[in-house]
């Protein structure tokens, strides 16, 4: 089986040749090892290197991967663990490149083609450890039907051959290499698993920080009660001290590359890279259910198969609970660990990605019911095979349709998923069923759209501001009324109008449109003016806009001394929190005055549909 797997996993990645597959995150992964090793910039002084590169290879669309530190570097957004595992396909790629005609880059094909033998060879030792340890558990028939479905019935399938650049096969590997010497230390306390526990362990933090739960397994394994971990502590401790050292000593090595690149370019040995408000877990509402449920990219749906494995977690209790308590309790904290992220859909991707890695430990759960159902009568047998057929077949066509641009692969509904199921093709007219298009949208403008409908949530004419901003107010000037705003060197910001999402809409999405009128009495080129609109979570922006006035003066937008009305369309992002704030406002940096009158905000969102009738 493990021969037939490898085979057509490797028949698969080479029958598809990279199309850059050092791309969007993995860009960002692997970024330490060219500016390393190549470049000699770790801090990326240098950028302007690197976005030729990103331009070269269109390796992003934006350079989101690094971010501006405090002490003037660039800082990478991933930590290092998945350039330490990418490491060996690196330096072959990079031999490669400096005995060929291609550039030794960093991101030519020899080093995409070499990342993809890495990749292969991660997958392969990944297939190895898991069946040796599924080989604890079960009879080698039931090892070969658990490592195919495996692979062919979850989105494993899409993540170990045309994503596996990813994290998750490498994770994946991990895992099933933690089972293994956690079975191993147990059986043996020999000091060389401890390590190889501790670097498996160690590497897996690494690449991804949450990924420390994996710790889990091997301090709850053989507990079934209490009593029994505390006994498993205590006589771990007193028997066993030299190796935990052994333990944290590793741990704490792998830790320190991470540690020491903060502490050098950030000037903090602790450094939080994610710097955009806008994404974060959610620990005390994590989106559980929708992660598990929804058409939009819920776990069960597009995953279905794993409902035998949640099964197999009462199967487990029944018969193995010192098994299935290391394995519930890893399960509960990494549902509720992946379900919190913000972006709980986890981007474009095929089905619940952030799960793939925790099917190594999953698999046994399943093993224990696919062998409980060999035990059935043969009319159980038949139909349980054939609804198991049936996942595995829908698993393998939805991926097929995803790549076909059929299913969507982040704005899946429940309506657009029926519309879609069992098709090869979908109508045109479907695709509005699914959710709005952020990711290819030309330009942010409201659409001639029948189906919204426009209601104006803000109107400020400066005839009733009080406090500070009342001594900016002109009576000189006014489109409206009696009173308009000066705005020179004395006020660099407007009124701020500020309102929560969930008062904006009650709907998944709105378009907001902030319109002001504006008395330009100087040349504007040297009067840097701006209307700004963001969202805010806890007072910090994100998907922040501004419409500079010059810009508009060069669109012949804007006449000095008259009134012209400029407008800015904004469409609301994936909020993190129905709390966060819509903040819109004008910014001045400029010294010369100019005056703004009827400030209005009008939301923008879709109607109602209409009941039908029969």
């Amino acid at each position: 089986m493990i021969v037939m797997l490898f085979a057509t996993n490797t028949y698969l990645r080479i029958s598809n040749p990279p199309n850059n597959n050092l791309s969007w995150d993995t860009f960002g992964y692997y970024l330490y090892l060219p500016a390393s090793f190549i470049y000699n910039d770790l801090g990326l002084e240098n950028k302007a290197v690197f976005d030729d590169l990103i331009e070269k290879y269109h390796s992003t669309g934006t350079f989101y991967q690094i971010s501006k530190g405090p002490k003037g570097y660039w800082m990478m957004k991933y930590s290092a663990g998945m350039a330490v595992l990418y490491a060996p396909g690196f330096f072959v790629g990079h031999l490669v490149a400096l005995n060929s005609d291609f550039p030794a880059d960093g991101f030519s094909l020899p080093y995409q083609w070499a990342l993809i033998g890495n990749g292969l060879l991660v997958f392969l030792i990944g297939l190895l450890f898991l069946r040796k340890v599924l080989l604890r558990f079960f009879p080698d028939k039931i090892v070969a039907i658990i490592l195919l479905l495996i692979y062919f019935g979850t989105n494993y399938f899409s993540y170990s051959t045309f994503n596996a650049e990813m994290p998750h096969t490498y994770l994946f590997t991990a895992y099933a290499a933690v089972l293994w010497f956690t079975i191993r230390w147990h059986e043996t306390h020999k000091a060389k698993d401890m390590a190889f526990l501790a670097i498996t362990i160690g590497l897996s933090t690494l690449a991804r920080p949450t990924e420390l739960i994996a710790i889990l397994i091997p301090i709850f394994w053989n507990v079934d009660s209490f009593p029994n971990f505390k006994k498993k502590l205590s006589d771990t401790w007193q028997t066993y001290k030299p190796q935990l050292f052994l333990f944290a000593t590793i741990m704490l090595a792998i830790g320190s590359v991470q540690v020491i690149y903060w502490k050098i370019y950030s000037g903090s040995f602790i450094y939080y890279s994610y710097i955009n408000p806008g994404e974060g877990f959610e620990f005390l509402w994590p989106y559980t259910l929708r992660f598990l449920f929804s058409f939009r990219k819920g776990w069960l749906i597009y995953t279905p198969l794993m409902v035998f494995a949640l099964w197999g977690l009462y199967l487990l209790y029944r018969k193995n609970k010192e098994v299935f308590v290391p394995i519930v309790i890893f399960f509960i904290v990494n549902l509720y660990i992946v379900s919190s992220w913000s972006c709980w859909w986890y981007a474009q991707s095929f089905g619940a990605r952030a799960m793939v890695q925790s099917y190594a430990i999953m698999s046994i759960p399943l093993g224990y019911a696919i062998q409980r159902i060999t035990g059935l009568t043969i009319i159980k047998r038949i139909i349980l095979g054939a609804i198991i057929a049936f996942m595995v077949a829908l698993n393998l066509f939805q991926y097929w349709q995803m790549q076909r641009n059929i299913l969507s692969s982040d704005r899946m509904t429940f309506d657009y998923y029926l519309k879609a199921f069992g098709k090869t093709k979908v109508q045109p007219e479907d695709k509005s069923l699914l959710l709005i298009d952020r990711f290819n949208m030309r330009e942010e403008v409201i659409p001639l759209d029948s189906n919204l409908r426009s209601r104006v949530i803000k109107h400020i004419d400066f005839e009733s501001i009080t406090g500070d901003f009342s001594k900016h107010l002109s009576d000189s000037l006014s489109r409206s009324g009696k009173f308009a705003l000066k705005m020179d060197s004395s006020l660099n910001f407007s009124p701020t109008f500020k309102t929560a999402f969930n008062e904006l809409t009650d709907n998944y999405y709105a378009w907001i449109r902030v319109s002001v009128w504006v008395y330009p009495v100087h040349n504007l080129n040297s009067t840097p003016v701006s209307l700004v609109i963001s969202f805010q979570h806890k007072g910090k922006s994100y998907k922040y806009r501004g419409l500079d006035f010059t810009k508009e003066v060069v669109k012949n937008k804007l006449i000095p001394n008259q009134w012209n009305k400029i407008s800015m369309d904004y469409l609301t992002p994936e909020v993190r929190s129905a709390n966060d704030n819509l903040v819109t406002y004008i910014w001045n940096r400029g010294e010369n005055e100019i005056y703004f009158d009827d400030f209005t905000v009008e939301v923008f969102e879709e109607k109602p549909a209409k009941p039908t009738t029969k």
